[in-house]
């Protein structure tokens, strides 16, 4: 286990709503993200995965829970005490025009965090803000542009060197390329990846596109409405899914190996509202492998196989997972 940048722990974020009604985004969330490491926090529209961030970043506050950065547990923190942390947890935009000054050219706007951040000179920051710019592939020439004269992919390395420019520990990316055309999302992705592993910052990467997430995240924890049904390394979950969920998501990916085609894996309906969640496993009524005891409790997220962890009663049998021998979950070594 590597040292952790950020663990989560039964994380709620509930958004009253009038008397009566309340939208239950996140409820009971847990996870970690180690130091280096790109964890992919992945779901369809609806499933909480962005609330989850933003509780992270302390842009909202959350319900209950715990967010512990570094080792300090930042939900404790006033406002004040976490705007030094700030630095430290940076966020790179789903819409990249949206997120930057219309009004500032692009060597302002990279400078923008730097003088925020630290009490460098003029200088030191133009070196700093040339090396970024460097680095997102990008040059000199864009110090002096305005964000309406970048293509769409030049204005997401813009954002993602802005992320970068204070050095932070975790970078969050919400649907970092969902915006961007099909063409240009390969090479953002690219990018992302050479700069984690030059830089050595860790990644919680928010996106609905698998592809993406394949690409980026050695790890994946899948969510659906405001809960965490699966996690595990990417290729194993990519491999083999095991909770339907997760078969459902994935069955419905295009890869470009005919060969790695799976069969479909169909749910019913849409996905509920999180302001009327369903009793018991709340993928239950779409569930094709559900029973009684589904409508009626929540599973808990157990670990099936080596840091496999899996939400579902069926699972195990759907699977031909064995049950642990009874010595084996007491803790007793055998023979």
């Amino acid at each position: 286990m590597g040292e952790r940048a950020l663990e989560v722990d039964r994380l709620v974020k509930f958004f009253p709503l009038g008397r009566r009604r309340t939208v239950k985004a996140v409820n009971g969330v847990s996870f970690h993200i180690d130091r280096g490491e790109a964890l992919a926090l992945v779901g369809e529209s609806g499933s909480g995965k962005t609330t989850v961030g933003r509780c992270i970043l302390r842009l909202i506050e959350p319900t209950e829970g715990r967010i512990t950065f570094l080792g300090d547990d930042v939900t404790a923190m006033t406002q004040e005490q976490f705007r030094p942390w700030r630095r430290r947890i940076q966020l790179v935009f789903q819409e990249p025009y949206d997120s930057l000054n219309p009004r500032m050219r692009i060597g302002r706007i990279l400078d923008e965090p730097l003088m925020l951040a630290d009490r460098s000179t003029p200088g030191g920051r133009r070196a700093r803000v040339l090396e970024l710019l460097d680095m997102v592939g990008l040059g000199a020439a864009f110090l002096t542009l305005y964000p309406h004269q970048l293509s769409g992919g030049e204005q997401q390395r813009v954002g993602i060197a802005r992320a970068i420019a204070t050095n932070p520990d975790l970078v969050v990316l919400d649907e970092p390329t969902s915006a961007l055309d099909v063409s240009v999302r390969a090479e953002i992705l690219d990018l992302l990846t050479d700069l984690q592993q030059r830089l050595g910052f860790a990644y919680l990467f928010i996106s609905h596109d698998l592809t993406a997430v394949r690409r980026v995240c050695q790890r994946v924890a899948i969510m659906y409405l405001g809960k965490i049904v699966e996690t595990g390394p990417t290729d194993e979950i990519f491999a083999r899914p095991l909770h339907p969920y997760s078969r459902a998501l994935l069955s419905s990916v295009l890869y470009p190996d005919p060969v790695d085609q799976r069969s479909r894996f169909l749910l019913a309906g849409e996905i509920p509202s999180p302001i009327d969640v369903p009793a018991g496993c709340h993928l239950h009524p779409r569930c094709p492998w559900a029973i009684d005891d589904c409508a009626r409790d929540y599973p808990p997220l157990e670990e099936l196989l080596p840091g496999r962890r899996v939400a579902c009663f069926l699972a195990r049998r759907q699977n031909g997972i064995a049950e642990p021998r009874a010595d084996a979950r007491s803790g007793v070594p055998h023979e």
